[in-house]
């Protein structure tokens, strides 16, 4: 079965300026030249590195990276690898290439770039995996698909090394799949991903499979993360995703943050929040409480007053006070499977 939450896209030489050819030919060839063949590829992971092999350590800054998928976000990358001290990133996956070492060293300031594809429980287990990914001065988690990060790292020690990564002030970040674990409250995508329509018309429809108690993540308390928007048209289901967060008892007040594709949100310690990336996409803050009026199974959701927060261009946001500047706040609601909005268009986006 092809599964629709696609591994991300990345920059093609195609695609580039002459100058960035250059600098990646340069950064593949470092590659070439540092890169040891897979290590043990029997264990059910492969390691790659550009740049320094050697372990290095630097001081590091807080912050976490938030990226919406597609074409990713070089101001975003250029963010971490200066919270890293210009140490060691390692950018975790669990299944596609290690076409990140070369982008992101290519870049500039990184020590190493490294990527290891953790194919396994036990992959997730093996000593190597665990010391490079504690070692790591930043941390990148990819795109991909989600139900494989949580069906092969939940309650494994990479998962306990992804905390240690964030406990010693290291700066985190992922993308699309990698985006959609970091909150406290997943969508897992366990039986394929879900669409507005059938997440309206039926909350607990059997491919609303959400999770929770994976990753604990500064600022990400009591909130869950959707990309490729507005492109997915998603906005339906991220609204039904809060309601069965609220109606099965998780938590008393959810949030969520959802990014357009080729958009990335950088969040800073004290929780300040800026957008970056093409002009015109945008990220947007949902926050509910309360227990929905109608969310149970095989009956479309009514779910009133959920509020909303769209930061585009300059606009900036508060995670602490949940407060935004710049940016365009309303409410939505689900009567009946059906959005409407309090914007004067009355769009929902």
């Amino acid at each position: 079965m092809i599964r629709q939450e696609p591994m991300e896209r990345k920059r093609s030489a195609g695609t580039m300026t002459g100058m960035r050819r250059a600098v990646f030919a340069t950064a593949l060839m470092v590659a070439a030249l540092a890169a040891p063949p897979p290590v043990d590829a029997g264990r059910g992971y492969h390691y790659t590195v550009a740049g320094n092999p050697a372990d290095v350590t630097t001081t590091v800054a807080p912050g976490l990276a938030l990226m919406g998928g597609g074409t990713d976000v070089d101001d975003a990358f250029r963010w971490l690898i200066a919270k890293s001290g210009g140490g060691d990133f390692v950018v975790i996956r669990a299944r596609g290439s290690d076409d990140y070492n070369a982008y992101v060293h290519g870049l500039g300031g990184a020590d190493s770039v490294e990527t290891l594809v953790i194919q396994s429980r036990r992959a997730a287990a093996d000593p190597f995996v665990i010391e490079r990914i504690r070692n790591a001065e930043a941390l990148f988690i990819a795109g991909g698909d989600q139900w494989n990060y949580v069906r092969l790292w939940k309650g494994t020690p990479v998962e306990d090394a992804i905390h240690a990564v964030v406990a010693k002030g290291a700066p985190v970040g992922g993308t699309s799949a990698g985006l959609a674990i970091l909150g406290e409250f997943a969508f897992s995508a366990e039986h394929d991903t879900v669409t507005s329509i059938q997440a309206l018309g039926d909350s607990y429809h059997r491919r609303v499979t959400l999770e929770r108690d994976f990753l604990t993540l500064p600022l990400l308390a009591r909130t869950i993360t959707d990309s490729h928007f507005v492109e997915r048209d998603r906005m339906g289901r991220s609204i039904a995703f809060l309601a069965r967060i609220l109606q099965d008892g998780w938590a008393p007040e959810v949030r969520g943050i959802a990014i357009d594709r080729e958009t990335a949100l950088l969040i800073e310690a004290d929780g300040s929040v800026a957008i970056r990336g093409v002009p015109n996409r945008a990220a947007y803050m949902l926050r509910a409480s309360g227990t929905p009026e109608v969310c149970r199974p095989d009956t479309p959701l009514t779910f009133r007053g959920v509020s909303v927060y769209r930061l585009t261009g300059d606009a900036t946001f508060d995670l602490p006070a949940w407060t935004g500047h710049g940016g365009t706040e309303y409410t939505l609601s689900a009567v009946s499977g059906s959005l409407s909005s309090t914007q004067g268009n009355g769009s929902i986006y």
